[in-house]
């Protein structure tokens, strides 16, 4: 990808979720900040992570858009189910994110789409298996407040269920991320008939 350095942006691929389920993470986010003093995951919308940030050069951005419209009308929607909470420690904690087929094919696609449509790689994928999360803190997160974090939230509950529809470019702004553009899945869907939502937290 032949791109002037100046004019690069990051961007990055993600699932958003709808309400309820939007606003149950966000304030689970705004928990994070206020209890354990870790804001960062509020630099972006709540999210599942389909492709890490990558650069692009911005004056090129009308044919990223165009690219990922013809592989969003590939997909049908998936069925996102969110089980509990996880950690990858000493950092970061997340909603569980059931893994399925669906949601692995996607990832998968949209990595070789990335590699063979755009010439866009990221060189540490090799070694980071997909393990699909919805991050409610991390990098800014201390050990200790981790630590004390986990506790809290090894055995809480929640459980909730979405259907994805679309997928998310984001673009980073200087200092949050912002969507950008938004994707229908639309291969074999009617958009009509989608299911209702359902959440529990305990």
């Amino acid at each position: 990808m032949a791109t002037k350095v100046g004019k690069q942006k990051k961007y990055f691929m993600a699932i958003i979720p709808p309400s309820p389920v939007y606003e149950d993470s966000k304030v689970m986010q705004e928990y994070f900040n206020e209890q354990y003093a870790s804001k960062a995951a509020l630099n972006s919308p709540p999210h599942i992570t389909l492709h890490m940030p990558f650069l692009w050069n911005e004056e090129k951005e009308r044919k990223l858009i165009d690219k990922l419209l013809l592989f969003s009308r590939r997909f049908d929607p998936i069925k996102v189910c969110l089980d509990n909470f996880g950690s990858f420690p000493p950092r970061v904690i997340f909603i569980n994110v059931t893994e399925s087929d669906a949601l692995y094919m996607l990832q998968k696609d949209l990595h070789r789409f990335f590699k063979m449509e755009l010439d866009v790689f990221n060189a540490n994928y090799k070694e980071q298996p997909f393990h699909p999360h919805l991050t409610l803190a991390f990098r800014d997160l201390k050990k200790g407040a981790y630590a004390e974090a986990w506790k809290e939230f090894l055995n809480k509950e929640f459980k909730a269920e979405f259907m994805a529809d679309a997928i998310s470019l984001l673009k980073h702004n200087g200092r949050t991320w912002d969507v950008l553009k938004e994707f229908t899945l639309q291969s074999s869907y009617s958009t009509e008939t989608k299911p209702t939502l359902k959440t529990t937290e305990g």
